[in-house]
């Protein structure tokens, strides 16, 4: 075995058998824990570190919490440690960069994802929900509902059987929140927001009709009975293609009776900011709530 049949990770003596210099290691490998390597010719993503570390964890070994989240495609900000969940009784790892767990987790709780033994949906964001606010929680909670890792059946499912564990209790006040047809992290904080005040509660997907009743477009929030728009603009929106396409997305709204009410990545944290000016919105098109 030469270093040239390494894979792209890679532990300490799978280098040491394919003949890898301590120089060439230094040069190769990006060192995710001790003895565990992945290789610079790949990016440095949670999936690459995950995939190197399995070789130093027990077989019964599953990831979790923020790691487990984000390799199911939710919005969490964390990517160090890595969170690792192991039953009672079996080694448990004492790593730099490791969180590990220790606790009993059901086969119906974990799945095999991407080729990495991880907990399920609900599983992750049950536990998630004893460290992380609650408008995080649902933003979480609708993106794994919309990768389709989530149903509120299977949910519910998995509330019904827990005790009295650490939050518990904003999970239960969260769930019923949660909906596959939000898009976007800041469409679902706003709407937590929203949800919190004494504002009307926003809806998610918003039809935009024309005349005739055709469905022209739809709005990423708002109130229909007040014909009022919510929209996020992301990075995205300063693609000078994209930009054109809302400029005609917004005028046809306006066009068609329509306010709209725009917000960025500014606004994420001003939460009172975004509240009032949605009220002003909701009484200029005299809403009584």
């Amino acid at each position: 075995m030469t270093a040239r049949e390494l894979p792209p990770f890679y532990t300490r003596r799978d280098a040491h058998l394919a003949g890898m210099t301590r120089a060439a290691l230094r040069d190769d490998g990006v060192r995710v824990s001790r003895g565990v390597y992945v290789s610079r010719a790949l990016p440095l993503t949670v999936l690459a570190m995950c995939r190197s570390l399995v070789p130093a964890l027990p077989a019964t070994a599953a990831f979790s919490h923020q790691t487990a989240a984000g390799l199911l495609g939710a919005p969490v900000q964390q990517v160090h440690p890595l969170h690792v969940v192991v039953p009672p009784g079996s080694y448990r790892p004492r790593r730099q960069g490791v969180h590990v767990h220790v606790r009993s987790v059901a086969d119906v709780d974990l799945l095999e994802h991407r080729g990495l033994p991880l907990t399920g949906g609900p599983q992750t964001w049950l536990d998630l929900a004893a460290t992380t606010p609650a408008d995080e929680l649902v933003a979480i909670g609708d993106a794994l509902r919309r990768a389709g890792h989530l149903s509120a059946a299977a949910l519910d499912e998995r509330l019904a059987l827990v005790g009295s564990v650490r939050g518990i209790v904003r999970a239960r006040a969260c769930a019923p929140l949660l909906t596959g047809q939000a898009a976007s992290r800041p469409e679902s904080l706003v709407r937590y927001w929203v949800h919190e005040s004494d504002l009307p509660d926003l809806e998610v997907q918003v039809p935009v009709h024309d005349q005739l009743g055709r469905a022209l477009l739809h709005a990423d929030l708002g109130y229909r009975r007040w014909r009022i728009a919510v929209e996020y603009e992301g990075r995205q929106h300063a693609d000078p293609l994209q930009f054109g396409i809302d400029i005609d997305r917004y005028s046809l709204m306006a066009g068609n009776g329509w306010l709209v009410l725009r917000f960025g990545r500014a606004h994420l944290g001003r939460r009172t900011l975004v509240l009032d000016r949605l009220a002003g919105a909701l009484l200029s098109r005299g809403a009584n709530w």
